[in-house]
């Protein structure tokens, strides 16, 4: 019998811990498979581990002392875990009775599937698609991703659109499904990420070994969101710039490269006015911020770039900012297709 582990990376999500880890337990018995439920703790101050230990006993717990990041926390607590797979779940998750089984059976039925994600809906609004997943991701050729069921800043109603299983270029993190063996075939997280996009590099690393992501909507779960750090917030501005800047460095086919890169220069330096003009200096510094990083460790970057296999991997070939802004097409259902 195959063995699934259920990872919650936990920072100063006691709150969440409270409300969501008692349906997990619940909800994820399996009579095919077996399951263990694990909390991560990266360091929390907010008497998280206190509570497991007081209110859930049966819970096992691996605690750090100091907050390592999403990327390099899960990477050290998975180190310590034995199981065939991997459910990356996050704290703030809410999941129902009968989530678990069609992504297992899926990837069971699939040995050349690494990963899958279900359908991500919003906790607050469940009748829409959640920003962080939805039903499955893409990137379009200068890096930005997107989704089925949210384009930037629009977000879709589920209305059953996309309850089809479908290869996608990425799963969210969120909630990720992934072979074990796979995980650490592909390196496992990039530290250096720290938070944010780092399912994205991995996806990606995980295609250029062969293997297919996927969404598996007959599964949903539903995300409250932006639990660590808020959605307006320059950290996350600068996390994401950044950490997209380094994903393409380390990807990108080397005949597009160049060209890649000299466009999204050109559209973060349209994203630093705009800001500016907006009222917002702080973001402005944060874009600018995560440029000097890519600059300042380039020769870095370069080298995990020669780590990874080069064949090419197909990526969306329009732009997603001139689908959106020019074209007005702000639902998945719009966009041309490859």
């Amino acid at each position: 019998m195959k063995s699934i582990a259920i990872v919650i990376l936990n920072w100063n999500g006691k709150h969440y811990l409270e409300q969501f880890l008692h349906r997990v337990v619940q909800h994820s018995i399996l009579s095919t498979h077996r399951v263990e439920v694990v909390v991560a703790d990266n360091g929390s101050n907010d008497g998280s581990v206190a509570w497991l230990k007081n209110q859930m006993p049966a819970i096992r717990i691996i605690e750090f002392d100091k907050n390592h990041g999403f990327a390099g926390g899960y990477n050290l607590a998975l180190k310590q875990i034995d199981a065939d797979y991997y459910l990356l779940l996050n704290s703030d998750i809410k999941v129902e009775e009968g989530w678990l089984q069609p992504l297992v059976n899926f990837m069971d039925a699939n040995p050349m599937a690494a990963a899958c994600s279900p359908k991500i809906l919003s906790f607050h609004e469940p009748e829409k698609f959640e920003y962080a997943g939805a039903a499955g991701g893409f990137i379009d050729l200068y890096g930005y991703p997107f989704c089925r069921g949210r384009i930037l800043s629009t977000i879709e109603k589920d209305e059953g659109q996309y309850d089809e299983a479908a290869e996608v270029f990425w799963a969210s993190g969120a909630c990720l499904l992934i072979n074990a063996k796979t995980y650490w075939e592909a390196g496992g997280f990039d530290p250096d990420f720290f938070a944010h996009m780092e399912e994205i590099d991995l996806c990606w690393r995980l295609k250029r070994l062969g293997y297919s992501v996927w969404c598996i909507p007959q599964s949903k779960v539903f995300h409250v969101g932006g639990g660590t750090l808020p959605n307006n917030s320059p950290r996350k501005v600068y996390l994401n710039h950044r950490n997209n800047l380094v994903m393409l460095l380390k990807n990108l086919d080397r005949k597009k490269l160049f060209s890649t890169m000299a466009v999204r220069y050109s559209l973060d330096i349209a994203s630093v006015f705009g800001y500016a003009l907006g009222g917002k200096p702080q973001f402005s510094w944060a874009v600018v911020r995560a440029h000097l990083y890519v600059i300042r460790r380039t020769i870095g970057i370069i080298k995990k770039r020669r780590a990874i296999k080069e064949p090419k991997i197909a990526i969306y070939p329009y732009s997603i900012v001139w689908q959106y802004f020019i074209k007005r097409r702000r639902v998945y259902s719009q966009l041309p297709t490859t």
